[in-house]
């Protein structure tokens, strides 16, 4: 109708319409603590009513958020993401953030505590990987209880298999990483493995010092032939014994003799160590030779190799244990 004027919202009509949508997007898990998705970010002063002063993106791209204090942890939500290495970058900015006191002001704020919000796409999986972990190292529960407690607040989270098998390294490791793990060695190496199969620019930081150029009481391995030293007792990465010889069945020939049960690991399964560098990279298996006499040692299969027992390793850099030997250290002051 011509001439006719279109009602204008008011104001309070306009806070109530933006406090029901940030209701129905995002969810509160516990006191100073939010679980959402990215269409939260679309407004701002809807997070600055609920509290918000710090947001953990957990996400693909980074978001542009004037005002708040934004961590962004770049994260697919697919098998090749390591989550489990920046959990406790991320537990540490939520706790932060709690104990931080808010430097913005709200109509509807009734203390300065600060809130955060953890979000990343649809606000189902990583984000509620990061609030299990966080819930799991806060109030000291397993990864089924924290999961469990998060699924009860938000019924629509669905975290992938992946990062609950992170998680559940993460409880292993007691909600601490731990760098010197064999499990978190081991699950780095697989990582690195997905994200670089062209094995070219690999992160030099999984090489393992050389035991050669520093010192240290532990104990280590040398080579038999010339002595060098080759690599340290914390370099071993233990697997779980296999099922023995009919693990091999299937190299059997028809009517041929069955191969001997091997119960005990003949070589060491290790990490990389820095004298390895100029044979592994770029190249997917190969000979492990001694760097000083070149004497063979063992082999490496970036994807993969079968120990004795049976048991499949992967990544695996393995030195058998008769071209080697195992020298300690004794403490002479503790003999006397």
């Amino acid at each position: 109708m011509k001439g006719a004027k279109i009602p204008l919202r008011s104001p309070s009509s306009l806070w109530g319409h933006i406090r029901d949508f940030l209701d129905n997007t995002m969810i509160s898990v516990e006191a100073g603590l939010y679980i959402g998705s990215v269409s939260d970010l679309k407004n701002p002063e809807a997070l600055t009513l609920k509290g918000i002063t710090h947001i953990l993106s957990v996400d693909s791209e980074q978001p542009e958020l004037p005002g708040f204090h934004v961590k962004f942890v770049h994260a697919l939500d697919d098998s090749s993401t390591d989550l489990l290495s920046k959990l406790d970058n991320c537990i540490q900015f939520i706790s932060d953030a709690s104990n931080a006191s808010s430097s913005f002001s709200s109509s509807s704020a009734t203390t300065s505590a600060s809130s955060v919000l953890v979000h990343c796409h649809a606000g189902q999986s990583r984000s509620a990987a990061v609030i299990t972990a966080y819930l799991m190292k806060t109030h000291k529960l397993s990864v089924q209880e924290a999961y469990s407690k998060l699924q009860l607040i938000k019924p629509d989270v669905n975290m992938n298999e992946e990062f609950l098998d992170q998680l559940t390294l993460y409880e292993a490791m007691n909600c601490e990483l731990d760098p010197s793990s064999v499990l978190y060695k081991q699950f780095r190496l697989k990582k690195v493995t997905e994200k670089y199969p062209e094995l070219k620019n690999i992160p030099r930081d999984i090489f393992a010092v050389d035991p050669a150029q520093s010192h240290n009481t532990e104990a280590i391995y040398r080579c038999r032939m010339c002595r060098r030293t080759l690599f340290r007792h914390s370099s071993i990465l233990s697997h779980c014994v296999g099922s023995g010889a009919s693990a091999f069945s299937h190299k059997r020939q028809s009517g041929g003799r069955p191969a001997a049960d091997q119960s005990q690991c003949t070589s060491y399964f290790i990490e990389p160590v820095q004298w390895m560098e100029e044979a592994l990279l770029g190249v997917m298996d190969g000979q492990l030779l001694c760097p000083k006499c070149s004497s063979k040692l063992g082999s490496f299969n970036w994807y993969g190799e079968q120990c004795s027992c049976g048991r499949w390793v992967t990544p695996a850099f393995q030195m058998h244990k008769n071209r080697v030997d195992e020298i300690k250290h004794i403490n002479l002051a503790a003999l006397k």
